[in-house]
């Protein structure tokens, strides 16, 4: 790939991980379409996708904790969510690889749409209510999109980022730990493709890592900037539109 095709991809990443960081949602469910529908294959896109998620989600995770968005340090409720959700996250994701092959792709797609949709739908709704937090939810949450990553490489984010909010967490808080468990699952991720000789196109994984990395500042500035109850509508209403984008494109 030439540098002129690369710088593009560059500035795409940048633009889908600027909404992936702000609101816990949206950077491999936005960019692997988007790269699909420009030539690249799937086994070329996973990989560098799932390598440019995990340098991203980890500092962002940390640039939310510098912001303030979230408390990070051992020992802190948000802290134990996340290790939560990073731990169910890996049994997600072997119930997943053990089905992936049984399931028709129009089936996982109907199910991840669905469910996305009718969590934003949630969400705005009944955006005015408090919440009681509740681990047992945050767990179920956690293990259901990683099951959803595992299968069909996108739906994470939408479902824990909601998911959270429904558990409980407040919106900024919740980006904050997406970032961070959604970082360290993709790099379990990305070792399997790697580990497993699978043809690596590094020039497409520094392209979408550099393009990504450089919206992590910004991003966490912006959650900063705002109010929980602002986030919380948008993280609905996002969620409403990725759930009903799905679903659109398997029907048409």
């Amino acid at each position: 790939m030439t540098l002129q095709e690369l710088i593009p991809i560059a500035v795409l990443a940048f633009i889908c991980e600027l909404v992936d960081s702000t609101l816990g949602m949206g950077y491999g469910t936005t960019l692997t379409p988007i790269m699909l529908a420009l030539g690249f294959e799937p086994l070329q896109i996973v990989p560098a996708v799932l390598c440019s998620e995990a340098i991203t989600g980890i500092l962002a995770g940390l640039f939310h904790h510098e912001f303030g968005n979230v408390n990070l340090q051992p020992g802190s409720r948000d802290f134990k969510v996340a290790l939560l959700i990073t731990g169910c996250s890996v049994v997600g994701v072997l119930i997943a690889t053990a089905l992936a092959i049984k399931l028709p792709s129009w089936v996982v797609k109907l199910y991840i749409g669905v469910l996305v949709l009718s969590l934003g739908i949630y969400i705005i709704t009944k955006r005015r209510e408090e919440y009681p937090f509740s681990w047992l939810r945050i767990g179920g949450l956690g293990t259901l999109a990683a099951f959803n990553k595992g299968i069909s490489g996108g739906g994470y984010g939408p479902v824990v980022t909601a998911g959270q909010v429904l558990s409980g967490v407040r919106g900024r808080n919740a980006v904050g730990i997406t970032s961070l468990a959604e970082g360290v699952t993709s790099i379990v991720g990305f070792a399997i493709y790697y580990f497993s000789g699978s043809q690596l196109d590094y020039n497409l994984m520094i392209a979408l890592g550099a393009g990504a990395v450089l919206s992590v500042p910004l991003s966490a500035f912006l959650v900063s900037r705002l109010s929980t109850g602002r986030l919380t509508l948008i993280i609905g209403g996002l969620s409403t539109c990725l759930g009903g984008y799905t679903l659109v494109r398997l029907l048409l």
